[in-house]
């Protein structure tokens, strides 16, 4: 697994509210035909495909893959929750580095209902999630109503203010930033600029959550063409985005033992291994990293991430904030697209949407959100609760 590997191409659509989008098929054959554009090669060239998505039928990728082309490549559907488009990124990437293949195309997409996430699952078996679900009812009160995904990352961001006494005001000035960030991304659904005022007073969710700090569901698909040196070279193709790094983890054991906290049980060991890991291969820390795409979900849990990170030290997520160094002109620039709290969040779609971002960040193709100065190192973090966390590394290569 020693293969250099590089990302050719990206293509992403504009991401939309429930009911105006195209269908997922339509959808996730556009942004493939785009990655394909951007690479500058033929659908004839790719070996395998990796679809990753959450609400749909088995083969859902191959309805959206055969739009492009039926060539008989194997074609995999991937679901692992929220962070099912990085894991189908990072089945690209192993097929490429072990040689098992030399051109991969990873795609995800959405088309998602408006509303929180109900439980619409069959009642005759246990969810998914139960463990965290169980953990969580055992740590704080469960209000029925609430969403569920609202109630874990709320009750996350209430176990960090208790242990260092900060402010609610914090999750507001994330979901302004965001808003900021995103008024300059032409693929983001929600642009207009809000105050901490008009965040604060939205609905309440649960604990301090309100609802403009809660992402909205959305329909989107984007894609990553993930080729080896060797194929490159022989095709002409750019070679300038290199994966450098990349971990996917699950769980660890205490996660759900008397004693855990509610800021463990939304991930905070798989995200924290995982950058460990990648900035170990990669030989990098996280001060070497100057623009950051992570899984605001919720503006709680953005904030928790820059810890779990490393992009500041546990505990220190105040200062980092209010001295803005989570923004331009600070010391990293996070979710320059507007994240999923404002670019919006199509499950499946979100960790390839990353990628797409981040390779342009590299490239110097974000217009105007791109991150000024010589960024040479890019880090993306994608989270999906039952659990599964890919923490990804990009390098720009001269």
């Amino acid at each position: 697994m020693s293969g250099n590997v590089y990302v050719a191409g990206v293509g992403m659509i504009p991401f939309m509210k429930p009911g105006r989008s195209d269908t997922y098929d339509v959808m996730g054959e556009r942004a493939v035909r785009a990655a394909l554009a951007d690479a500058g090669i033929g659908y004839e060239l790719v070996q395998q495909a990796y679809a990753g998505y959450v609400f749909g039928d088995s083969t859902s990728g191959q309805a959206a893959i055969y739009g492009v082309g039926l060539t008989g490549i194997p074609v995999v559907n991937v679901n692992n929750n929220c962070a099912s488009g990085s894991s189908a990124l990072w089945l690209a990437r192993q097929a490429v580095a072990s040689g098992a293949a030399d051109c991969v195309l990873a795609v995800g997409f959405e088309q998602m209902q408006a509303g929180a996430l109900g439980n619409d699952k069959p009642q005759d078996r246990p969810p998914a999630m139960k463990r965290s679900l169980d953990t969580m009812r055992g740590l704080q009160e469960w209000r029925d109503g609430a969403p569920g995904a609202a109630q874990l990352f709320g009750g996350a961001g209430q176990a960090y203010l208790d242990k260092y006494g900060v402010s609610d005001d914090l999750f507001a000035k994330i979901a302004v930033k965001s808003r900021k960030h995103a008024a300059n991304n032409p693929y983001a659904v929600f642009r207009k600029p809000i105050t901490e005022e008009e965040v604060l007073a939205s609905a309440q969710q649960y604990g301090p959550l309100t609802k403009l700090m809660c992402c909205p569901p959305t329909c989107g698909a984007a894609a990553a063409i993930i080729v080896s040196e060797d194929f490159a070279r022989r095709h002409g193709l750019r070679t300038d985005v290199r994966v450098t790094a990349q971990e996917l983890t699950t769980d660890f054991a205490g996660i759900f033992d008397e004693g855990t906290d509610m800021i463990k049980v939304v991930g905070w060991d798989m995200a924290k291994t995982a950058a460990e890991r990648v900035y170990e291969t990669a030989g990098v820390g996280p001060e070497d990293i100057k623009v950051v795409e992570l899984h605001d979900c919720f503006t709680s849990n953005e904030l928790i991430t820059y810890e779990s990170l490393g992009l500041t030290p546990e505990g220190t997520a105040e200062k980092f904030i209010l001295d803005g160094d989570n923004t331009y002109g600070g010391r990293v620039v996070v979710n320059p697209s507007g994240g999923l709290m404002s670019k919006g969040h199509p499950l499946g779609a979100t960790g390839l949407a990353q990628c797409a971002e981040l390779v342009w960040q590299l490239r110097g193709q974000a217009e105007a959100r791109q991150v000024e100065g010589d960024v040479r190192h890019a880090l993306q973090h994608n989270l999906g609760l039952g659990g599964a966390c890919v923490v990804t590394l990009y390098e720009k290569v001269n």
